[in-house]
C-alpha cells in the first residue's frame, strides 16, 4: 500500500507564496476549504489562514478543493485580485493537475474521460452518472506508475464539476477503479486519508499578468 500522509492534527498549513495580491498554500487533506453550516464545521483552511494572516479578506477563496483532497490552493488578498482570479477559473484559463493513487490496475497509458453527471438529490453530496440531465465533465489522465496496491495517475481536469475526479476514477465508464481512501465512491471509510493531491497550478498573476507555475509533491 502507498504510504499515508500525516494526520490532520500533525499537519501544518504551508504557505508557498504570498504577496499583496495572492496567497498560495498547501492544503492538508481532511480539512474543509471554507466553513460549513453548524458549529462543528467552522474549522477550515480559510479560518486558520485568517488567524495566521490577519489581512486576509473575509472571503478570499477563488476555487475549492474537496475536504479530503490535499494540495495547492490559491487565495486572493484583495477584491481586485479576487475578481481577476475568479474569472480565470470561470473561463478555464487556469491549468490544474492532480496526482492520485487508485485501487487496482489501470489498463492503458493515457486517455480522456468524458462523463455527464449530476447531484443525487436524495443522497447528497453523491454525484451520479446521467447522460440526459447531467453536466459534462472532461478529464485527461496519464498513468505514472504501478504502485504496490494501486496505480499512480496524473489527472488534468478540463472542467470543474463537483467530485469530478473521484467519479471519473471510480465509474465503469471512466477508469473503473476508485481513488484509495474515497469513502463515497470507493471502499474507504469516512475519515480515511484520500490519496488525491492537487500537485500543479498555472495561472496569470492578477497584477503583473505574468504566468505563475507552482508544483507540490503529494504526501503519499
Amino acid at each position: 500500500m502507498p504510504r499515508r500522509g500525516k494526520t490532520l492534527l500533525e499537519s501544518t498549513i504551508e504557505i508557498i507564496y504570498k504577496d499583496t495580491s495572492i496567497l498560495l498554500v498547501n492544503k492538508p487533506g481532511g480539512l474543509l476549504t471554507v466553513p460549513g453550516r453548524g458549529p462543528d464545521k467552522q474549522d477550515s483552511l480559510v479560518r486558520r489562514l485568517q488567524k495566521q494572516i490577519p489581512e486576509l479578506p473575509e472571503q478570499p477563496a477563488v476555487h475549492r478543493l474537496d475536504m479530503h483532497t490535499s494540495g495547492l490552493m490559491l487565495f486572493a488578498m484583495n477584491e481586485a485580485a479576487h475578481r481577476n482570479l475568479s474569472k480565470q477559473f470561470q473561463y478555464r484559463l487556469v491549468i490544474k493537475r492532480y496526482i492520485a493513487v487508485v485501487e487496482g490496475v489501470v489498463h492503458g497509458d493515457s486517455g480522456t474521460i468524458e462523463l455527464a453527471f449530476r447531484l443525487d438529490t436524495e443522497n447528497r453530496p453523491y454525484q451520479v452518472y446521467d447522460p440526459v440531465n447531467g453536466k459534462m465533465g472532461t478529464t485527461l489522465w496519464k498513468k505514472l506508475s504501478e504502485d504496490p496496491g494501486g496505480t499512480r495517475i496524473e489527472f488534468t481536469p478540463l472542467t470543474g464539476r463537483t467530485h469530478q475526479l473521484r467519479l471519473h476514477a471510480s465509474h465503469s465508464k471512466g477508469l473503473g477503479v476508485p481513488i484509495i481512501g474515497d469513502y463515497l465512491y470507493g471502499t474507504g471509510q469516512d475519515g480515511d486519508p484520500m490519496l488525491l493531491h492537487a500537485s500543479y497550478l498555472c495561472f496569470r498573476h492578477p497584477v503583473t499578468g505574468t504566468s505563475c507555475e507552482y508544483r507540490s509533491e503529494p504526501p503519499f
